[in-house]
């Protein structure tokens, strides 16, 4: 979050999960909670304290409040550390985040798990201090004793669905998590339902009580529930009454109870938006992932507009079946059709009734074929693809290593949409890709601590139908630079990659939408990426090595958006810049290096938005910016701004200038 001011110094919050949602978290019932724990956690004797509800019943949001209180703040001195571990945890990955959190160096190499975890026991104990570690969401035992150590002022709090995970010592404690009571769960439904915390006086209040009463106090259920009924009229809240108490109550818990409950935030939902929902499960748990790439199969699979996906997107967290971050920069790009600032997360109990839902025809007659979470190699059942074809639409598998010889070939004609998650240093593409001959989205994902390698992308040539590649965390294969092949994208993105600049392999004609993130070998930016002359979004951002940009990038005429952001060794903007006549939107936030901007810049007369924060070192402006009179918003340091809205008295009445104080973010790191 970063503070924001307007030009005539007033102060508001720029928050974007605020503006995209409408509302800000709200929680309720936690004091007394986070008063009990607080109190458990900080005896001399404790070291460990489990906190353990069943699903959705807001051990997430007790822990998370616990980060933020004032008097554990105080305690560890600031040393909070909140880690998700998940069912499948990638336990390498974790130990690496640990202990650049806890020591505030980067981590060394491990060569397992054993050996993180013998390095980070003497980091621990070579710097004594008062630390606090909350291992979120944790399944099992195993997992969580590679992931406890001990320390002098080192404490743990643990949150699980299952007590047996914690282990029973002298200095561990278990705190059990109660349902919200009714006064707070009605509280809670109300904002959700009404957005306020009482029962308006224009609807049927016995009515709210019956349908908040068959939630039974559990956290999730009131958030999902209230939330899917807002503005819905009275014979809709029937129904859900109706359609509840025919399930079983949420006190006599067990997961069908809960789905039952859950299925009424999906009743509520058109054929197209349900469908979208069941999407979700494609994903994997507790896992930040970018927007766009959900947005991209419901555009290129589902032919939904995009906007019209986006607007999907913030219907569903607004009914909280999933949750959207961004940066400050979220919202105006949205505007222009990029969310690629913006991530999406899901509650594992959301994730688990998409799965649910999803998941209920046979094998091979399923819309949707996945691997509910990460497992060594493929199913053994998915080998009858072999012989039989299979309908899916979508395919998403979750491994780790996988050599050539590791797959299988299966029978797909009909998937539209792949998505590929593992973790290792190597990963080959299976071999099936080069008869999906419908495909028209790929995502490969690598959740290693380092990029891994990725062979096999030759298979590609053949699918003509494809549109949109994401790859992230990847490294080129040598024979990739050295391919002929040609992939005609419209899309491609490329985060935490390395070696792509040098292949030829997506050709740039027909790409009307490229993001660059994060790259650390890219120096210089290959004049291939300017030869896009259908491109309307480009973007490069995070690359800490270019200092410098082609002449070429004047060269794509169709460019409505452009992203330089995070480019802290660019010195200045080639002039061409003058030539994109039809751009709206320039964002150079964060180039630290950027010492002034080019009189050409003058030239862009659609240019609309203009973001230009964090620009330390950039003090003044040239006098050409007098004539971009369509401007109307700027966001910048308060020294550039006093000149923008002198170039606002002169020429350009409806600018409206925006003073952020600097912000910088490390947040990406933790994925």
């Amino acid at each position: 979050m970063a503070l924001v001011r307007s030009a005539d110094g007033s102060q508001l919050v720029h928050d974007c999960a605020y503006d995209v949602l409408g509302k800000a978290q709200f929680y309720v019932g936690l004091e007394k909670c986070i008063g009990d724990l607080r109190r458990t956690l900080l005896e001399k004797n404790v070291s460990i304290v489990g906190v353990q509800s069943m699903g959705g019943g807001g051990k997430t949001t007790l822990a998370l409040a616990l980060c933020n209180d004032p008097q554990i703040k105080g305690y560890f001195n600031e040393n909070v550390v909140f880690i998700t571990v998940s069912q499948s945890p990638n336990l390498i990955g974790i130990l690496g985040t640990m202990w650049e959190k806890i020591g505030g160096t980067k981590k060394p190499e491990f060569e397992n798990v054993e050996d993180g975890h013998k390095q980070l026991q003497q980091l621990i104990l070579s710097q004594p201090k008062s630390t606090l570690v909350i291992l979120d969401d944790v399944w099992s035992r195993v997992n969580l004793e590679n992931l406890l150590f001990v320390g002098p002022g080192y404490k743990i709090v643990v949150t699980t669905r299952d007590s047996s995970t914690i282990p029973t010592t002298q200095t561990t404690r278990l705190y059990q998590l109660p349902l919200l009571c009714q006064e707070d769960a009605l509280s809670l439904f109300c904002f959700w339902a009404f957005g306020r915390t009482s029962i308006p006086s224009s609807v049927d209040a016995k009515l709210v009580m019956e349908v908040q009463a068959e939630c039974g106090g559990l956290p999730l259920a009131v958030k999902v529930i209230g939330s899917s009924l807002r503005g819905q009229p009275h014979d809709v809240w029937e129904r859900a009454k109706d359609k509840i108490s025919r399930g079983e109550s949420i006190s006599d818990y067990h997961k069908k109870g809960l789905f039952k409950l859950l299925e009424i935030s999906i009743d509520s939902l058109d054929d197209v938006s349900r469908e979208c929902f069941l999407d979700l499960g494609l994903f994997p748990e507790d896992k930040k992932i970018s927007a766009d790439a959900l947005l991209d199969i419901w555009v290129y699979v589902r032919k939904i507009q995009w906007q019209d996906a986006f607007r999907i997107l913030s219907d569903f967290a607004s009914r909280n079946l999933l949750n959207l971050t961004g940066t400050p920069r979220s919202n105006v790009a949205i505007s222009y059709g990029s969310a690629s600032e913006l991530c999406f997360s899901q509650h594992s109990v959301m994730r688990e009734l998409a799965l649910h839902l999803g998941c209920q025809d046979g094998v091979a007659d399923r819309k949707r074929f996945l691997m509910p979470r990460k497992e060594a190699h493929l199913p053994e059942n998915w080998e009858m693809l072999n012989h039989r074809a299979c309908d899916a639409q979508l395919l998403s598998i979750q491994t780790g290593p996988m050599e050539a010889s590791h797959w299988f070939e299966m029978n797909l004609p009909e998937t539209e949409a792949l998505l590929l998650f593992f973790t290792s240093s190597e990963y080959f593409l299976p071999p099936f890709l080069k008869s999906m001959k419908n495909l028209k989205f790929l995502m490969v994902l690598n959740y290693g601590t380092k990029r891994g390698t990725i062979k096999g992308l030759h298979l590609l040539s053949s699918l003509t139908q494809l549109k949109s590649v994401r790859l992230e965390r990847l490294i080129a294969s040598p024979a990739l630079k050295q391919s002929k092949e040609i992939l005609r994208l419209e899309k491609l993105c490329l985060s935490l990659c390395e070696g792509f600049e040098y292949a030829s392999t997506f050709n740039s004609i027909e790409l009307r939408d490229f993001n660059l993130d994060h790259s650390s070998s890219l120096e210089e930016v290959p004049l291939s990426f300017c030869y896009m002359p259908s491109a309307r979004i480009w973007s490069i951002s995070n690359c800490h090595l270019v200092k410098m940009l082609p002449y070429d990038l004047g060269n794509m005429t169709s460019l409505r958006m452009l992203r330089l952001s995070a480019l802290p060794g660019l010195k200045e903007l080639p002039t061409s810049i003058g030539k994109l006549e039809r751009l709206e939107y320039l964002d150079i936030s964060s180039c630290e290096g950027l010492r002034g901007l080019p009189e050409e810049i003058g030239q862009l007369k659609k240019l609309r938005d203009f973001d230009m924060r964090d620009c330390s070192h950039l003090t003044s402006l040239p006098r050409a910016v007098c004539e971009l009179t369509f401007l109307r918003l700027v966001i910048c340091d308060e020294k550039i701004g006093k000149q923008w809205l002198r170039a606002k008295n002169i020429s350009i009445p409806e600018l409206r200038v925006e003073i952020v104080e600097a912000h910088f973010s490390l947040e990406w790191l933790d994925d």
